[in-house]
């Protein structure tokens, strides 16, 4: 990855952040690929590389076999286990923290935004931090969601009742949940700039919200390696380094 930055292209986002009363970030797997946390789609490196995610992340797939689901979510798990923010999680923390930035929508299910620091965080497609069981509602944190994989005889977590847990993240299949989807689109209708960091802005309903954007008068500024539906349409499109982009444009604030 290039640490190259394009400075007239982060200078003209710099202006519009000066000029807005409201920005928004939406971020997606790319914010997180600096700290050793591969995305989804990248030939060779995806998660989606060689397993069907309809096989084994699909709410059915937990249903009809719970070890098959856990033996990916298991290794998930082992992936995120001791990574760490990187620059450019801390480059949003900054601009929140100067009031530059209202808050950010993530589809990441890492829990690396929170533990950056942001404040206003809507974690669309949930979290790691817990699993649940949907048979009596008992909620574990993830430490304990690990030991009990670990000593389970068939390599799935159970609630003490005796069902399979399941990662309170959004799987295939399912719905976003209704207040943060609620809150994501009034966030992305109040924004005068929305930036998109690292998400292919490929799946919906959030792949919407630039869109809401532009109806409501605002810009959309893409920061993605890769090519998005949005190049074209954004006011500025940034694709080089993640970290020295956003870093620079904090600098530049």
């Amino acid at each position: 990855m290039s640490s190259v930055v394009d400075f007239e292209r982060v200078e003209r986002l710099a202006s519009l952040m000066r000029e807005a009363q409201s920005v928004v970030a939406l971020t997606g797997a790319g914010i997180s690929v600096p700290s050793g946390i591969p995305d989804f789609r990248s030939p060779g490196t995806g998660l989606w590389e060689n397993v069907n995610p309809i096989e084994v992340a699909h709410i059915d797939a937990w249903r009809a076999d719970p070890e098959r689901f856990w033996h990916f979510y298991g290794n998930r798990f082992q992936t995120l286990e001791g990574k760490e923010p990187n620059g450019a999680h801390r480059a949003l923390v900054a601009l929140e923290a100067r009031g530059k930035l209202d808050a950010i929508i993530t589809q990441n299910i890492d829990r690396l935004h929170r533990r950056a620091g942001s404040r206003r965080l809507i974690e669309v497609h949930g979290s790691i931090d817990t699993s649940s069981c949907l048979a009596c509602g008992a909620t574990y944190p993830i430490g304990e969601v690990r030991r009990r994989l670990e000593d389970s005889d068939i390599s799935v977590p159970t609630c003490d009742c005796g069902e399979p847990l399941k990662p309170d993240v959004v799987l295939f299949g399912e719905w976003l949940p209704q207040g943060a989807l609620e809150e994501a689109y009034a966030l992305a209708a109040g924004a005068d700039v929305l930036l998109c960091i690292g998400s292919s802005l490929e799946v919906h309903p959030i792949a919407q919200l630039p869109s809401v954007t532009r109806q409501t008068g605002g810009a959309v500024a893409v920061i993605t390696q890769g090519a998005t539906p949005w190049d074209a349409r954004a006011a500025v499109k940034l694709d080089g380094d993640v970290v020295a982009e956003l870093e620079a444009l904090v600098a530049l604030l």
